[in-house]
């Protein structure tokens, strides 16, 4: 039996503790947001406020301090001033606030003084704090004699929990020069920091030794390397998993379409992966899409239970049918007019948090991203710089990060007719639903009437569409690509990698095996 693995980090308070993991980088469960405003801002300072206020009732005069420093920044016009002038330069109001203390952040992580360092996670905390009394979730607790395992820890948290039933810290980074590390000290809870990241479930045993500054994991685990150059694209994979073949031989692949990250629970080991994961249905409200850490959790979850299969992300294709809770000041989110790419170039702010989340996602597995509703070559060029901007940016704070390959969504007729003009997209993905509704000049309460006689037209376009792709991977995730009625076309288009709902799989597996690449039927079907 494999031995433990016995992890190098540095100790910040002394102790041993044993006890199962609590892992802090992953989602809380999505709440509705209040609505948007600087009143609404305001409230959601108050209330933060109010939970430090009461995190000090009774605290030792260390952790007052703290919570002192905390309420003062909170309290300070500078802050509030800062905040405004966003707001007024047209930026939403959650991602005003947002900004605002990520520069405050950024000044103090490029400090030279590890104290003013240190005091950077004291600002994240009430940064999150804020956001999740705006999207209703307070910051969570976790079990009394976990040990907490996560890149940092808030002050706020620590002193939240109850310690007296035993537990520890065990951060990838960290400092000793932090606001948590001298709470642990005082009150005599083992930590570690600096152990870099390393794999760990929910519940795996784990020993903090801030004695001699190490953990210690079960058998299995292990040490998360630092990036390395990023890995085959999700959409054009081929792996192992979930490749069928055609009655003649044609090797296929088949991957499934999630819109909840729990979906990913019951992937099916002969699927080839996600070939779709529509991020919008994981985003309840405007604070939550300006909440890093939790999107980062969302993805990292589904890149870890995908394993070595490839998953792609699209990124937030809000507007239109899919309004965003607290966004209503756009002035247009029309099907056809501020939706997809062009409000996430539009409203840069929404776009720049998801990227920092999904290339600090990008470590954890075979991530690919792909872009909705694009129209011209340059709305990819701008999108990959602002990647590149962000990737940047978390070099600077040594944050680990992956530059994804970054794709499209093919639905759009115009984007369909030129797609040897977009060289800079790494893969293509037909999305057959809006393709067949602005083909058929349909409503999109109409279009289930409209589908069947648009299918040919919507085929004709595919076919034509294939061969300007320049041998790029191409896949298909509409819901065509789950009829086996169209099967036949599609094939005989040139697709070789299907992405359709989990519940479709059996059906297309099913259907594909029985014909031929060229979209016939085999000899005795």
């Amino acid at each position: 039996m494999a031995a433990p693995l016995r992890l190098t980090a540095k100790s910040a308070s002394p102790g041993i503790a044993s006890g199962p993991a609590f892992l802090a980088e992953r989602p809380d469960a999505p709440a509705p947001s209040t609505a948007g405003g600087y009143g609404a801002l305001e409230k959601a300072i108050d209330i933060s406020i109010g939970e430090l206020e009461r995190l000090a009732d009774g605290a030792d005069a260390e952790s007052r301090d703290i919570i002192d420093f905390q309420i003062e920044v909170l309290r300070d016009p500078t802050i509030a001033e800062a905040t405004g002038a966003r707001m007024e330069a047209d930026e939403n109001v959650v991602f005003a606030w947002v900004a605002t203390l990520d520069a405050y952040i950024g000044e103090l992580e490029a400090a030279d003084e590890e104290q003013m360092r240190a005091r950077a996670v004291d600002i994240l905390d009430i940064k999150n704090r804020v956001l999740g009394a705006l999207a209703g979730t307070p910051i969570a607790d976790f079990p009394p004699g976990s040990i907490f395992v996560g890149k940092d820890m808030e002050p706020s948290r620590f002193l939240a929990h109850d310690w007296s039933k035993g537990g520890g810290i065990a951060l990838f980074s960290g400092s000793t020069a932090g606001h948590v590390a001298l709470l642990a000290r005082a009150k005599s809870v083992p930590m570690v920091i600096g152990t870099g990241r390393f794999s760990a479930a929910d519940g795996d045993p784990v020993r903090v030794d801030g004695d001699a500054g190490a953990v210690v994991l079960k058998a299995g685990g292990i040490l998360i390397p630092s990036p390395m150059p990023a890995r085959t694209s999700a959409a054009g994979a081929q792996t192992e998993y979930g490749e069928l073949r055609t009655a003649d031989g044609v090797p296929i692949l088949l991957s499934i379409n999630i819109n909840d990250p729990a979906e990913i629970d019951a992937l099916d080991p002969a699927t080839a992966g996600v070939g779709l994961m529509r991020s919008e249905f994981s985003v309840a409200s405007i604070a939550e899409a300006a909440n890093e850490e939790r999107q980062l959790a969302i993805y990292r979850r589904v890149l870890e239970q995908a394993g070595d299969r490839p998953v792609t992300i699209r990124m937030l294709d809000i507007g239109g049918d899919k309004p965003l809770a607290g966004f209503e000041d756009l002035p247009s989110l029309s099907a056809s007019g501020l939706r997809g790419i062009r409000l996430l170039l539009a409203r840069p702010e929404i776009a720049r948090v998801q990227a920092r989340a999904l290339l600090r996602a990008a470590i954890f597995g075979k991530l690919s991203v792909m872009l909705p509703m694009v129209t011209f070559p340059d709305e990819i060029d701008r999108m990959r710089e602002l990647f590149r901007e962000e990737a940047e940016k978390l070099g600077r704070r040594s944050l680990l990060h992956r530059m994804p390959p970054i794709g499209m969504m093919v639905e759009v007729p115009a984007a369909a007719l030129m797609l040897d003009t977009f060289g800079s997209a790494a893969f293509f993905s037909f999305g057959t639903n809006d393709l067949t509704q602005y083909l058929a000049a349909s409503s999109r309460d109409d279009i289930d009437a409209d589908a069947g006689k648009a299918a040919p037209a919507v085929l004709r376009l595919i076919a034509q569409a294939v061969k300007l792709t320049s041998g790029k991977p191409l896949s298909i995730c509409g819901d065509m690509a789950g009829n086996p009625h169209y099967l036949p076309g599609l094939l005989a288009a040139g697709l070789r990698h299907f992405s359709v709902a989990p519940a479709r799989r059996p059906a297309i597996r099913s259907a594909i095996i029985g014909l031929n690449a060229d979209g016939t039927r085999a000899a005795g079907e």
